[in-house]
């Protein structure tokens, strides 16, 4: 009886799944809401936006009313510095010493002690640039339909946050390429199983 009850549970969640890809075909238009994270963030959503734009893959519009998903999320972008300090040391000593010992008066005791050190140490600073940005599509019920993260430390010909934008916009169009896909590859399986078999 359990075992029955998990199935149902089971094809119930993934059908909900199914109908949440789906919903990524039929997107036309995507408002870029403002992303938080402060002064960076702004930034951030300029880039993904002009991103996004170039891929052609949805209407991008300022009016929210009008679109059929928004692409919400955090981004961040930080400069900083990291330092490493190693220490490296040479040193020596060396002791000696005669004496003897006596009861009888004019006893001598010698010593000698010597030290030699050498200590350097050297102060490397690196300066490091890092984006990172969580976002997610959100139907008009509330519903995310995808998400992702990414993050960069910078490209050949593009700072972080740039790089960061454009791997959003590529996993995006993958996941996108791939629902279509999946869903065309379904259909055509629907369809051979409506012909029917030639005797």
């Amino acid at each position: 009886m359990r075992t029955g009850a998990l199935m149902v549970m089971l094809c119930v969640g993934t059908s909900a799944a199914q109908d949440l890809s789906g919903q990524l075909l039929s997107i036309k238009r995507v408002y870029v809401d403002r992303l938080t994270g402060g002064e960076t963030a702004a930034q951030m959503r300029d880039l993904l936006i002009a991103s996004l734009h170039g891929s052609k893959l949805f209407i991008l519009t300022e009016n929210q009313d009008r679109a059929d998903a928004v692409l919400r999320g955090a981004a961040e972008d930080l400069v900083y510095t990291d330092q490493l300090i190693s220490s490296e040391g040479v040193s020596l000593r060396d002791a000696a010493s005669i004496g003897s010992r006596s009861t009888r008066p004019g006893s001598n005791t010698r010593s000698s002690s010597s030290a030699v050190g050498d200590n350097e140490s050297t102060k490397i600073s690196d300066r490091k640039h890092e984006a990172m940005a969580t976002v997610r599509l959100v139907n008009k019920e509330g519903d995310v339909i995808w998400s992702t993260t990414q993050e960069s430390t910078g490209a050949k010909f593009k700072g972080a946050s740039a790089d960061v934008a454009d791997k959003i916009t590529k996993q995006l169009t993958a996941d996108y390429e791939l629902t279509t896909r999946r869903n065309g590859a379904s259909g055509s399986g629907a369809n051979s199983a409506k012909t029917p078999i030639a005797p």
